[in-house]
């Protein structure tokens, strides 16, 4: 019988359950003969000796390496050279070295099991999964009692395709080291795939009976409830096992990051501080840890986290993406390109491409060229596997499943930029399904639930497994609405997940540079016609604006204009501190400096932490602007934010990344806008808003422009007093808040899409 038949039968009677019939013929396999012969020279001790004198006196890693090459030449045959350079060359990071090692050691001695183990994880961890196999199947044949080999067999196995199989290595694995949470949660993965979740959740269900106190059975059962949707109860059961297991890492590093996906960032942080404090440099960990900290607010914890990582581990580009994003948010804007430009150097790989995209259009003199370029650099890396063939029939009349894919479809600018718009559809026309991670309840999750009861938990499948879900449940229309964001799953669009696909709010600060994007929802001031070349989608234009802005229903009454009472204007700007730029505050201190009674409110839930505030103290100082000029807010309750509004007499736009739900909220307010549109799409969102409001005298056509406008507008104050108070009407009766128009437009345009598809 040849190798590889016997090696098959062995397979199949592990996929029947008959782990020691498998077993025994594996065993019998090893007894064979084998074409080359193991080295057995009679001098083995003496040439031992020799190699580890010689190892001993070597300094420094060349001569670690000349000294075991010489070896290899002295005696050719002899795998122990080889074996030990394979050795230093991957633990210096050599893997393609190691891996050229590893062979030259299984050509001399081809029963090694820890040579065939090691090599075997370098093929596997490069995705050479047949030769991997042959040689873990090998291993597994000469050290049956060997489980890390058997879980790297599974592991293949189960990215070869073959599932079943896979339980059956996983099983032996865990038998052999029932102790191993990691074998347990393979195992689990394994089962899932082979579509025998139901079975291996009776299994653990029983384990967790039969012996209540095992974390590894608490961990297992929680990993697959979670995949199976039930998160609260996955939590649960991971607190139980890092109770009865203190010093295990996996069960609290599950709960963090379990923790941080339920929006849970307290107990995150608790979670995942313990975490690191058992595996301190787990750069995963510290990535996840740092994201909490962020929404948690605490800016500077995260950005001396990451540096505290990068210092332990050396320079990492996922660290720098996650650093830059944490620099970024401080105000740092050319800082934290560098950091993302460093991690592309090391690695140029979508995920920080993305970081790129996000970091760009907040700093000063960013191109419409330089952020479309960033945007197709991104796109070219993302993975375009196949996914099955659309099942849906190209009527052009029949009514459409549209899909919104987004994790912020709840109290959000997402939400509350597209919500009313989305009830607007025609129901006849249109089935609007979910497609969100776990959303915490509020109103607007409330009203997206109302109109779109179907939902698919996105957070239960990478970006393959969740376009060819996508596919599965047959969404014709896959509105994209998070972007590069913190939750945005644009990647899934790669994959041609439906259809007809559409680019709509979500980080939508310009071209998605992704191909299979359709279209993007715009209007005739974000993408004028000159503009279009920029991007890779087609636009949608709306004939109003590209938003429908829900007002908050418990929004504070609109309040007089302050300046009348205080003698002074007060402008305000109520953005995030990433886009306040160096260029931005030197042109409000210019401002300051042309009006010496004016003041200046800055909110941000960056000024929450005090440093901060100090910070952008001393830039203005830098500008000749003392405190006294100067009032800064940190974060808030929202209707306590839009009552701040009461203070605040204009609104300075910051650019070169405009307000979007700001200036939505500040007109509502009473507060009207100077904004200094741009090029880029996100430069261009408050000419957006205040055009359909009717308010274009405050659009400024160059820097020394706004500025004037600015003191000209400030220097009225009759007439903005008047505006404040009918502003807010002005705008509930505008094309910005009328949601029966904008549907209707919606809906035209997304058929028009529709039938395009249909003649293609």
């Amino acid at each position: 019988m040849s190798t590889d038949l016997a090696l098959e039968q062995s397979l199949a009677q592990l996929r029947r359950g008959d782990t020691e019939g498998a077993l025994a013929g594996l065993r019998r396999l090893a007894e064979a003969p084998l074409e080359v012969a193991a080295p057995g020279a009679p001098d083995e001790a003496g040439r031992l000796g020799r190699l580890d004198a010689a190892c001993a006196e070597a300094e420094g890693a060349d001569a670690l390496r000349e000294t075991l090459a010489a070896f290899g030449e002295e005696f050719p045959e002899w795998d122990e050279p080889w074996f030990r350079l394979a050795r230093h060359l991957e633990e210096a990071g050599d893997a393609a070295g190691a891996e050229i090692a590893y062979g030259n050691c299984v050509e001399r001695n081809p029963t090694r099991p820890e040579v065939l183990l090691a090599l075997g994880e370098l093929l596997l961890r490069r995705r050479a999964l047949q030769p991997a196999a042959k040689l873990l199947r090998l291993c597994c044949a000469l050290a049956p009692l060997r489980d890390e080999a058997w879980d790297a067999l599974g592991r293949c196995l189960l990215l070869q395709g073959s599932a079943n199989y896979a339980v059956g290595a996983f099983t032996k694995a865990q038998r052999l080291a029932p102790q191993r949470i990691d074998y347990a949660l393979n195992r689990v993965e394994a089962a899932l795939v082979a579509g025998r979740g139901d079975e291996e959740l009776t299994r653990l269900e029983a384990a967790c009976d039969e012996d209540p106190a095992s974390a590894v059975h608490l961990t297992a059962r929680a990993e697959l409830v979670h995949r199976l949707g039930q998160r609260e109860l996955a939590i649960d059961l991971l607190e139980a096992a890092a109770t009865l297991a203190p010093d295990e890492k996996l069960p609290v590093a599950k709960l963090g990051e379990r923790l941080t996906h339920s929006m849970r960032p307290a107990e995150a942080d608790r979670a995942l501080t313990r975490a690191l404090a058992l595996d301190p440099g787990n750069a995963r960990l510290g990535i996840m840890h740092s994201v909490v900290l962020l929404r948690l607010l605490r800016y500077r914890d995260s950005i001396r986290l990451l540096e505290e990582l990068i210092e332990l581990n050396g320079e990492d580009s996922a660290l720098l993406g996650n650093l830059s994003t944490a620099t970024l948010a401080l105000g740092r804007q050319e800082e934290a390109v560098a950091q993302a430009r460093r991690a592309i150097e090391l690695q140029p790989v979508a995920a920080v491409w993305r970081t790129l995209c996000n970091t760009l259009p907040y700093c000063d003199g960013v191109t419409a060229a330089e952020l479309s370029e960033a945007a197709r650099e991104t796109s070219l890396r993302w993975p375009r596997d196949v996914v099955p063939a659309f099942t849906g029939t190209r009527d052009p009349q029949r009514r459409l499943r549209v899909g919104l894919l987004s994790g912020s479809l709840k109290m959000h600018p997402v939400g509350w930029l597209t919500v009313a718009g989305f009830e607007a559809l025609d129901p006849e026309a249109f089935e609007l399904v979910r497609l969100t991670a776990f959303t915490p309840p509020d109103s607007l999750a409330q009203r997206f639930a109302n109109i779109a009861p179907e939902i698919h938990d996105t957070g239960l499948y990478d970006d393959h497994g969740l376009a060819r879900h996508i596919r599965a449940i047959g969404i014709d229309i896959l509105i994209e609405l998070g972007g590069y964001g913190d939750l945005g799953r644009m990647a899934v669009c790669a994959y041609r997940a439906a259809p007809v696909q559409v680019k709509w709010v979500g980080m939508q600060n310009h071209t998605s540079g992704i191909p299979e994007i359709d279209w993007m929802i715009t209007d005739r001031w974000e993408t004028p016609p000159a503009l279009e070349h920029f991007y890779t989608e087609r636009a949608m234009r709306m004939p109003d604006g590209y938003v429908c802005y829900s007002p908050p229903p418990d929004a504070p009454d609109v309040a007089p204009l302050p300046a009348l009472a205080n003698g002074y204007v007060t402008f305000c700007c109520f953005s995030n501190l990433s886009k306040l730029t160096p260029r931005v505050l030197a042109s409000w201190a210019s401002l300051l400096h042309r009006m010496p009674d004016a003041k200046l409110l800055l909110k941000a839930p960056q000024f929450s932490e005090p440093s901060t505030g100090e910070d952008f103290l001393a830039r203005f100082a830098a500008h000749g602007i003392g405190p006294e000029r100067l009032i800064l807010r940190g974060a808030s309750p929202h209707r306590t934010l839009l009552g701040q509004y009461a203070d605040v007499d204009i609104l300075l736009d910051p650019f070169p990344y405009n307000g979007g739900l700001t200036t939505c909220e500040a007109l509502w307010m009473g507060v009207p806008t100077v904004t200094l549109p741009g090029e880029i799409f996100a430069s261009r969102h408050s000419l957006s808003h205040i055009s359909n409001v009717g308010l274009e005298d405050w659009v400024a056509s160059d820097l020394e422009d706004y500025l004037a406008l600015a003191e000209r507008k400030a220097g009225d104050l009759e007439s903005l007093a008047a505006l404040r108070a009918g502003l807010r009407e002005k705008v509930r009766l505008s094309p910005l808040c009328d949601a029966p128009r904008f549907g209707r437009h919606l809906g035209a345009k997304l058929r028009e899409a529709w039938l395009e598809y249909c003649k293609s």
